[in-house]
């Protein structure tokens, strides 16, 4: 976002030093680059007072072994006090959450700023369709440009993936591809995090998150009306209440201006249930009084 020039940054953390370092590190690349975007890092909330967007990243990330919901309590407490934080400072901003359980920590965020839900949302969709779609390219050998999917649901093991509604220049990829390999690239779509995270050990995937996330920021700032998955707080749409999952809305200078609801078969609609019952289950663990939410946002 740096070095897309349209907005100054602030990064902050609690560790004294690290995001002055990353701040620092980023900023004499500008002359390179060519940027003269304002970039510092604090550990002071302050210094972020008034942002439009804040993106929360904060709290313990995955290791090998470990699934997204197992990070769930541990999250819960960091996520919280953020949140409180990044509303006292900044009560007209935007929030975008990227901590995992993302679905799960996105309901908390929108719990805890009692921010209307078009200002509080999620990154879900927008890296999972990413990685399927990179996989249906590798597969066909062809441009990523040429590729749209349809990826819905939680974020995790209850993914709900629609190849029918995923097409190759305009063609979907059930008429393009076996069964078998679309039901591979499915697989490897859902697991994509913990794939990655398996193989680096000590950490988990942030290059194709932090585009992903960019590309959100993107539609917001620059007023784009773009369709994007993201992680939505439903009131009903989809025949889903009171519960956080990836659909696609339109982004702009509000956050989401409008929730798109597509026709899914009957198995489609029991899957999106089943993945919204899990993300449920999460949340109740959570303990959580019922939010009052706004409705903002519009099917």
């Amino acid at each position: 976002m740096v070095e897309r020039g349209y907005a100054d940054i602030v990064l902050i953390d609690i560790i004294e030093g690290l995001p002055q370092g990353k701040a620092l590190d980023i900023l004499e690349s500008a002359p390179i680059l060519n940027f003269d975007t304002h970039i510092i890092g604090t550990n002071s909330y302050q210094e972020t007072a008034n942002s439009d967007v804040v993106i929360i990243t904060s709290g313990t990330g995955r290791k090998p072994g470990m699934t997204r919901d197992e990070l769930l309590l541990t999250n819960v407490k960091i996520i919280t006090e953020v949140t409180h934080n990044v509303v006292n400072h900044s009560p007209n901003g935007i929030i975008i959450v990227v901590t995992n359980p993302v679905d799960a920590m996105t309901h908390l965020a929108i719990h805890s700023s009692h921010f209307p839900r078009n200002r509080v949302f999620g990154l879900s969709g927008v890296l999972d369709s990413t990685r399927f779609s990179s996989f249906i390219a590798t597969e066909l050998n062809v441009s990523v440009k040429d590729v749209s999917v349809c990826v819905l649901g939680q974020h995790g093991k209850n993914m709900v993936v629609i190849p029918r509604l995923s097409t190759v220049g305009g063609t979907p990829i059930t008429k393009l591809l076996p069964q078998e390999t679309i039901d591979k690239l499915v697989e490897r779509t859902i697991n994509g995090g913990a794939e990655i995270v398996n193989l680096l050990k000590t950490g988990s995937a942030f290059y194709a998150p932090s585009a992903a996330v960019a590309r959100m920021v993107d539609a917001v700032i620059l007023d784009k009306k773009e369709v994007l998955p993201c992680a939505t707080y439903l009131q009903g749409e989809y025949g889903i209440k009171d519960t956080v999952i990836s659909v696609p809305v339109k982004l702009g200078k509000s956050g989401i201006e409008r929730i798109i609801e597509l026709e899914l078969t009957d198995e489609e609609k029991q899957a999106l249930t089943t993945s919204a019952e899990a993300v449920q289950e999460l949340v109740k663990t959570m303990k959580l009084s019922k939010p009052n939410i706004k409705h903002t946002a519009r099917g």
